[in-house]
């Protein structure tokens, strides 16, 4: 089965402000988040990627934008089973502020009971997308053999969700799971088990480096802005 290539969409408005963007519209790339999606093509070089999968979101779509100029060839496809999670009510609002609810303390430590008010629960959110990722296998599978290379690029909770199925983690582990702005995970897919090959890579360790105020133990629903 085909090798997946997750690319979290860059730095976007949204992460630099502190907001849980969502489904709102208007969050596009900021400066840094556009030069990441420009130095996209160069990092997946080497790869015969034969389909591109996004997120309808605008800060997704300005993030393929660069790659499928460099290799015309590419067909484009929009997705919304792998579009953000729906966050209701929550959408737009300071992760700050959000951090006072008491639902937030379910997202951390209980996701799997976690549901948005006016939006969807995590459980279906990984569900929708675990979906989409097993159809556009046998899909990718058939048009361009078992040894396909495909790229999905969508949302940081999105992605963490993926990588916890698949392996074979329970959904309330998946926020010990790190992907930062236009990292790279990649998923090979097999008759009878995925194998994660990649989590998170962006070619830059500067998000390791000590801090002046310690990252909070908890995990930033929707997935942090990355190194400073």
């Amino acid at each position: 089965m085909p090798t997946l290539i997750l690319v979290r969409h860059g730095r976007s408005t949204a992460n630099t402000e502190g907001l849980l963007a969502g489904w709102t519209p208007g969050v596009a790339l900021d400066e840094r988040g556009a030069a990441q999606a420009a130095a996209l093509p160069g990092r997946l070089a080497a790869l015969p990627i034969s389909e591109v999968v996004a997120s309808p979101l605008q800060r997704c779509q300005e993030t393929i934008r660069p790659l499928l100029e460099a290799r015309p060839e590419l067909t484009a496809h929009t997705d919304e089973r792998i579009g953000e999670c729906h966050y209701g009510d929550w959408s737009g609002r300071k992760l700050a502020e959000l951090g006072d609810e008491p639902l937030m303390e379910v997202v951390q430590a209980h996701p799997s009971a976690a549901a948005f008010p006016g939006g969807e629960s995590m459980r279906a959110m990984q569900t929708r997308a675990a979906e989409a990722v097993r159809e556009w296998n046998a899909r990718v599978e058939r048009d361009h053999g078992a040894d396909a290379v495909y790229l999905m690029c969508s949302h940081g909770d999105i992605i963490k969700s993926l990588v916890a199925d698949a392996l074979g983690l329970h959904l309330d582990l998946f926020q010990r799971i790190s992907v930062e702005p236009c990292s790279i995970t990649a998923i090979r897919y097999t008759r009878l088990r995925p194998f994660l090959v990649r989590l998170g890579d962006t070619g830059d360790f500067a998000s390791l480096a000590p801090r002046e105020e310690p990252p909070a133990g908890d995990a930033t629903v929707g997935g942090g802005a990355g190194a400073p």
